[in-house]
């Protein structure tokens, strides 16, 4: 509902137009009133108003007056004014104003109505552009410090782009953090988003995991992990009693433009460590060196072998190779305790392997597996957590069917091809980052989206070429593409000749 406020020095008007309309039937409802321009001014200040519906002649101040003040605080509202003087001067003053309409009494109701609901339709796409500006503006800002952690941007881009986004990354030190929230509800979001956006040296972003990373750029290292340290408490402060927080939180590292990347990596490290002891919600990676390099000289070097029986689902060469590494562990002479958690950083590994796939029966394998290592007592029992969790692993890549999300898009590309696609808009029309959305196209077709839509498109020329008249040019158009040089370029790639050697060939 947009908020209306109604000036008018006659009662008798101010108590007629309230009845006049069905007001709600046209998504409005009356916020105020007033009986003078004064006193709307000092109402307006206190009460928020999307249209101001004011007479013109009224004692203390006028409508001229109180539309020329209350636009200097309320410069987005749509004014409407009523008058029983049709005098020039005073539609031309309006008009300098920006008033939307001028409108005679006694009132034309239906002139009325279509007024209010011409202001409607202007006020449902402002508020449209302004929903998809700062979306595009949050897309851009998640995917500038994405691409920086994850060192997929050179530092002069990525001095413009922060420029552009009017971020700044130029003290000494940077520490980077991460809160993962079940359920990362909407109200936590905007809590999160106002905690940091009231601290300058602090700013955040959600990333493709759904993880909010919290990135301190500052100046002492001792006041700056402080600060960090105070801020993960508000954050705790917010969340819900239905919430679970999960914080792990990479080291202090010097450089910040080149090293932040390490400081976002040791975090997710040791994000994993909170994944195979759920009994903490909070872990500084300094806490994991020294398990670290105890697990470092155990663990294979080379995972890839291992990555490729799963992938390839040959659990029998899995199985084998599991039980020649864990009798080559048992020979070792390692502790009870080491071999836990060499399994624990097994289950950890597989769960990375498949961590795309975010499914229910993911979350249920891999906490069957944890279960299972909690309750062994022995090396056999350990090993074989281990391995039954590869072979539950290997079932549900079998399963996996392609993202529902997926689906949708690429029924979408087959009815709207010839528009202006991308993953920015598709993102907003299923409510779904784009980036991550990227990785889901990625792993279901096997080709990126820019990929696909020139091969589908290409694939749509062919067609029209063998079965129309049309000329190239409108062939090209009609698949989305504007610039032809682009389309004879995308055509040579994918079809290998042009698009007219092609059409001489039919």
């Amino acid at each position: 509902m947009y908020k209306v406020f109604i000036v008018d020095d006659e009662p008798f008007i101010l108590s007629g137009l309230q009845d006049i309309l069905d007001w709600e039937l046209l998504g409005l409802t009356i916020a105020g009133q007033a009986e003078n321009g004064l006193e709307a001014l000092d109402k307006l200040r206190e009460t928020p108003a999307d249209i101001l519906i004011t007479d013109i002649s009224m004692p203390v101040m006028n409508g001229l007056e109180l539309i020329r003040a209350a636009l200097e605080f309320r410069p987005e509202m749509k004014v409407v004014v009523l008058s029983g003087y049709d005098e020039f001067k005073y539609v031309k003053e309006g008009l300098s104003l920006g008033i939307e309409n001028y409108l005679l009494k006694p009132i034309n109701l239906e002139e009325f109505q279509s007024t209010l609901a011409t202001l409607v339709e202007k006020l449902n796409v402002s508020r449209l552009d302004t929903e998809w500006s700062e979306y595009t503006n949050s897309v851009l800002k998640d995917n500038v410090l994405l691409r920086w952690l994850r060192k997929q941007i050179d530092p002069e881009e990525l001095s413009e782009r922060l420029n552009l986004l009017g971020l700044s990354v130029s003290r000494r030190y940077v520490e980077v953090a991460l809160v993962q929230a079940e359920p990362a509800t909407e109200a936590f979001r905007k809590d999160a988003a106002a905690l940091v956006g009231s601290r300058a040296s602090f700013c955040m972003f959600w990333d493709s995991d759904n993880d909010l990373v919290l990135i301190h750029n500052f100046e002492d290292k001792i006041q700056g992990a402080m600060e960090m340290t105070s801020l993960l408490q508000e954050v705790i402060g917010i969340c819900s009693s239905t919430q679970r927080l999960r914080i792990a939180v990479g080291s202090v590292v010097e450089d910040a433009v080149n090293e932040a990347p390490l400081s976002y990596e040791q975090a997710k490290q040791a994000q994993e460590f909170l994944e195979i002891h759920p009994e903490r919600s909070m872990i500084y990676y300094e806490q994991l060196k020294d398990r670290k390099e105890d697990l470092e000289a155990t663990l294979p070097a080379d995972w890839s072998e291992y990555s490729k029986l799963i992938m390839s689902k040959n659990l029998a060469a899995l199985t084998e190779r599991f039980e020649q590494y864990f009798s080559a562990a048992c020979m070792e002479g390692l502790t009870s305790e080491l071999l836990r958690e060499i399994s624990l950083e097994w289950i950890l590994y597989f769960r990375m392997l498949i961590k795309e796939i975010r499914s229910e029966m993911e979350r249920g394998f891999i906490a069957q597996g944890l279960t299972a290592i909690y309750k062994a007592n022995s090396l056999p029992t350990l090993s074989a957590a281990v391995q039954q969790t590869a072979g539950s692993i290997i079932e549900l890549l079998d399963r996996e069917l392609r993202s529902p999300v997926v689906t949708q898009v690429l029924n979408y590309i087959e009815k709207s091809y010839s528009e202006d696609l991308s993953l920015k808009q598709l993102g907003f029309m299923f409510n779904i980052h784009p980036v991550y959305l990227g990785q889901l196209f990625h792993k279901t077709t096997g080709e990126s989206f820019a990929e696909y839509m020139n091969r589908y498109r290409i694939g749509k020329a062919k067609d029209q070429l063998r079965s129309t008249n049309k000329k190239v040019q409108e062939i090209a158009r009609s698949v989305g593409y504007w610039e032809m040089g682009y389309f004879y370029k995308q055509f040579k790639k994918y079809v290998g000749i042009s698009p007219t050697e092609f059409k001489g060939l039919l």
